[in-house]
């Protein structure tokens, strides 16, 4: 099995990028779609100010047991919109929970904060643009940085977007294969910072890259901007796994993935942010004993972190933010 270092290492699941165009537009939508039939599904809000769609549905005790797609997206509450665009694609490909007369595509979605980043408030992601992420969606590579609902986050002020990456975890799988897989995708728009002060190097796991004594002052001058407004930031991410789990395990999932943002990022979880982990099983696997279960938890923080860190890496300068890369020199 070819890797990525991807959520979509992940066999069946898919990832779609699309991005406002025009002038004053900054923005953008992300979609996970999950396999034929759906992924078991959890979901963890840490954030004080989140902006979700159908996280109820993902209790343990709600009725619907799998979900179609996951939704990432800009433009604060209106960014949910984009959610809807997804449904009606799926349900012009027959796929969602069926109801006398048709489906009912059950999309859970996320937000974050990025109105007026590219100079116009009303450049928000809609309905258009969630369909035309369900139209870019593949397997395969997964672009980073400031792409989708990446396009205009911003993380301590650097520039953020979206980073992924994947793990595979120890012992042959059934017929002496691979081991089952973790990966994550995240959105990385937080107040805090993801890198350290002290050093200049991420918080992350990454590249020990040489920071310089310019690029250090410029970091540390270039994180402290001002207090920010209420509401005004916000990480999400998505964790998956082929290991069979129920809804509880995809939240327990979702957990440990909040503990990689809280490695990758400093402070996280504030007032400002509405940070959200969703977990996903696509159930291909066996469910894990208690061992290869806490190995599963271990590398889901640290696929987390490390597409944290990704995002940062991989993000160019866009405007008035500069990129991690571009201020150190690498």
């Amino acid at each position: 099995m070819a890797l990525h270092d991807a959520l979509t290492d992940v066999p069946g699941l898919r990832v779609g990028h699309a991005a406002l165009t025009g002038s004053g537009a900054l923005s953008g939508t992300t979609v996970v779609l999950a396999p034929p039939g759906g992924a078991v599904a959890g979901v963890d809000v840490r954030g004080a100010a989140p902006g979700t769609r159908e996280t109820d549905l993902l209790h343990p005790g709600a009725t619907v047991q799998r979900v179609h797609a996951v939704v990432l997206s800009g433009g604060s509450a209106y960014g949910l919109a984009a959610a809807h665009g997804v449904m009606e694609r799926l349900e012009g490909a027959g796929v969602g929970f069926a109801v006398p007369g048709g489906v009912v595509p059950i999309v859970p979605a996320a937000v974050v904060f990025d109105l007026g980043r590219g100079g116009a408030f009303t450049a928000r992601p809609d309905a258009t643009t969630g369909a035309a992420a369900f139209d870019a969606a593949s397997g395969g590579p997964v672009g980073q940085g400031a792409v989708g609902a990446g396009t205009g986050a911003v993380v301590g002020g650097l520039k953020g977007g979206v980073g992924t990456a994947s793990t595979v975890l120890p012992g042959a799988g059934a017929g002496g294969g691979p081991g089952a897989v973790v990966a994550a995708l995240a959105v990385v728009n937080a107040v805090g910072s993801a890198v350290d002060p002290r050093t200049g190097r991420l918080l992350g796991p990454g590249p020990d890259l040489e920071v310089g004594p310019a690029a250090l002052a410029e970091l540390r001058a270039l994180a402290v901007p001002g207090p920010p407004a209420a509401g005004t930031a916000t990480t999400l991410a998505v964790v998956a796994t082929d290991l069979t789990l129920d809804k509880a395990g995809c939240g327990r999932l979702a957990t440990m993935g909040h503990d990689g943002m809280a490695r990758a990022l400093s402070p996280v979880h504030t007032a400002m942010d509405g940070d959200v982990v969703f977990g996903l099983s696509t159930a291909t696997r066996p469910a894990p004993e208690l061992p290869e279960l806490v190995a599963l938890h271990a590398a889901a923080a640290e696929v987390v972190a490390r597409a944290i860190a990704n995002a940062v890496l991989a993000a160019g300068s866009v405007g008035r933010w500069r990129g991690y890369r571009d201020v150190v020199g690498a």
